[in-house]
């Protein structure tokens, strides 16, 4: 477990990099997501740091910071919910299948501000209803396609006064465990509004099984034992994981928040960036024997056309040539 306690972060530690950090901030619903963007705009501003900022969330009202990119400005979320007669949802989810089908429009866009601007990172806002995003496609389109171009870090924001109930708490980490597991990109998990209640127990909760099996005595019922099972199975998880506590309204952990950003940013270049070159290479190789495949069908045919004798699977076959059916035929007649 790695707790980011400490920050060097400030105007003069903001270093133009070659790619911008993409920062994907997920969360559940009353996490604090929206406040916490707002916050994070706040400080990059005041550090006079150049940023992004993308609204992903279709059916928001208003957002109390400027998105330099919008979905609303694409996509008309009532209009959505109106001509395919869903509900609301329904209509987010559809809202963001439509954009995702040009999100490498965004991603070029993106590309170009960074090379004029020398942008430091990227942050992007995400609909209220978690799962929308995390378990869509248009979800894992937008998070490959950034990250196939940009280092790209997931933040998980935790809501720490309602993880305060070791149960809640256990949910909270198995959907972080699984956001992990699913997008293969490094995650960082942010417990806010620590200004209502500090995230110290959660910390000791990840570093100490027994500590955490000890506030579970409370719970009598079937799930107080599985979250103990769960949190045997977890220790693992646990120990990959950068915490921070931030307070998205009074601003506290912000410089500790970047720390960990910029920390989690060099891991992706050194494991997962890695790992995607290793898939970029295999599914190459794999669509290079695909279409050599396809040439060498193509081949046999044309000679099988042409009325050759070729080899196919291991076996000789020679197509009959115009009129042989039809000679042999006569010469049976003669004999008869």
């Amino acid at each position: 477990l790695k707790f980011m306690a400490s920050s060097s972060h400030d105007a003069q530690s903001i270093k133009p990099a070659t790619k911008p950090v993409a920062c994907i901030v997920l969360g559940m619903a009353g996490s604090g997501k929206t406040t916490l963007m707002q916050a994070l705009n706040a400080y990059l501003h005041k550090q006079r740091a150049p940023y992004y900022l993308i609204n992903l969330d279709p059916a928001v009202l208003d957002t109390p910071f400027g998105a330099n990119i919008d979905i609303r400005d694409t996509v008309n979320y009532r209009e959505v919910m109106k001509q395919y007669s869903l509900g609301p949802n329904g209509a987010i989810l559809t809202s963001l299948n439509l954009f995702a089908t040009r999100f490498e429009e965004v991603v070029e866009l993106v590309e170009t501000r960074a090379s004029s601007a020398e942008l430091k990172y990227v942050l992007l806002d995400t609909p209220g209803q978690i799962e929308i995003f995390t378990w869509s496609a248009s979800g894992s389109i937008i998070s490959e396609s950034l990250a196939s171009t940009f280092p790209t870090v997931i933040v998980y924001v935790v809501d720490t006064p309602r993880s305060s109930n070791a149960v809640t708490f256990m949910s909270n980490m198995l959907y972080a465990c699984s956001i992990l597991y699913k997008a293969k990109l490094p995650l960082l998990l942010v417990f806010n509004k620590t200004d209502v209640q500090r995230h110290d127990f959660a910390v000791e909760w990840m570093s100490d099984l027994s500590a955490f099996q000890a506030a579970l005595q409370a719970e009598k019922s079937y799930m107080g034992s599985l979250a103990t099972s769960m949190a045997l199975m977890l220790e693992e998880f646990y120990a990959t994981l950068t915490v921070v506590g931030v307070s998205a309204r009074t601003g506290e952990g912000l410089a500790h928040f970047f720390d960990a950003l910029d920390a989690a940013a060099a891991e992706y270049g050194k494991t997962y960036a890695v790992e995607l070159e290793r898939k970029k290479e295999a599914a190459a190789k794999a669509e290079a024997a695909r279409q050599a495949q396809q040439a060498a069908r193509f081949q046999t045919d044309r000679l099988q056309a042409a009325g050759a004798t070729v080899a196919i699977d291991g076996n000789t076959h020679s197509a009959p040539h115009a009129g042989e059916d039809g000679e042999e035929s006569e010469g049976e007649g003669e004999g008869k």
